[in-house]
């Protein structure tokens, strides 16, 4: 059953696997980047009637060392049946991509992240045929943020950790340097991480605490349009208004690349990188009109 902490999971490292560090520094691996992980379909299913689905399976490719598979699967209480999956999932990934498979389920509350850790074996008698051995991210693996300038900087891993820590006797505390930590950033971006945790924090006690804790740390007077507020809100609005423009632009930069594909005219990596990542909806505007009649790729930024 799909719920709001397995999408928020999903979305957390499909879009910042950065939130992967205690797994990879336990491991003794670098800082995992963003650029290092490939997203594959999350569907581990070989026969229709018996659909296995795992939440996030990413691809860890690295310019130097090992390359492996990372399958995260967000886990909110104990479940022996989904402990027979879990070894399914590792078997089937390693068996359709040749290579090792790393899995991490993620778990909100202490026992639950203990049972998680397994062991879990095949065993016909004495013999064991296969073992499963899950790297957890927990109360117990993911540190607790204490440091509003800390959150700042990981803001991926403090989302998590607001999540894993939501049973915490100190979750006040927690939630508040996370809370705050988040303003640093722009209206928009500290809007996407709240609702991050939000998500993540399902229909708990603690999504309740939440939701009182961000309305207290905007304003302390919500409605009375203190300069603070009136900052935030307008800053919230114009971001918005940004982030459509900015979406308009990328959509428009995919018909500017169609139309040189289908005409058949040679993109190199780095127009193509130029224009599917401009946002200035007046540059890509003006390409696209002149993208019907140029020569060369090239051709299109005379003038800019």
């Amino acid at each position: 059953m799909v719920t709001s902490t397995h999408e928020a999971s999903h979305r957390l490292f499909q879009d910042h696997p950065e939130a992967l560090a205690p797994a990879f520094e336990a491991l003794g691996l670098p800082p995992p980047s963003k650029k290092d992980f490939g997203a594959l379909s999350p569907d581990a299913t070989e026969v229709r009637p018996l659909e296995r689905r795992v939440d996030t399976v990413l691809a860890y490719e690295p310019p130097m060392g090992e390359h492996f598979l990372v399958a995260v699967e967000a886990q909110t209480k104990k479940d022996p049946q989904k402990a027979k999956s879990w070894a399914y999932y590792v078997a089937y990934l390693q068996a359709k991509y040749d290579l090792p498979v790393l899995l991490v389920p993620v778990c909100r509350d202490a026992g639950t992240a203990a049972w998680a850790t397994g062991p879990f074996t095949c065993t016909a008698g004495p013999w064991i045929t296969q073992v499963t051995r899950p790297f957890v991210l927990g109360p117990q693996t993911v540190p607790a943020f204490t440091d509003e300038s800390a959150v700042a900087q990981r803001p991926a891993l403090a989302a998590l950790a607001a999540i894993v820590h939501s049973e915490d006797r100190c979750v006040e505390a927690i939630l508040e340097t996370v809370a705050r930590g988040f303003m640093s950033f722009t209206p928009d971006v500290t809007e996407y991480w709240l609702e991050v945790v939000e998500i993540g924090l399902e229909n708990t006690p603690t999504k309740a605490k939440w939701r009182t804790l961000v309305r207290n740390v905007i304003t302390h007077f919500p409605g009375h349009r203190t300069l603070f507020e009136d900052t935030y809100l307008e800053g919230k609005a114009e971001g918005k208004a940004e982030g459509k423009a900015e979406g308009e632009a990328l959509g428009e930069a995919k018909g500017v690349l169609r139309v040189l594909e289908v005409r058949g005219i040679p993109i190199s990596d780095q127009i193509r990188e130029r224009i599917s990542t401009c946002t200035d909806l007046q540059a890509v505007n003006h390409w696209l009109d002149r993208a019907g009649t140029v020569e060369r790729a090239e051709d299109l930024f005379t003038g800019d």
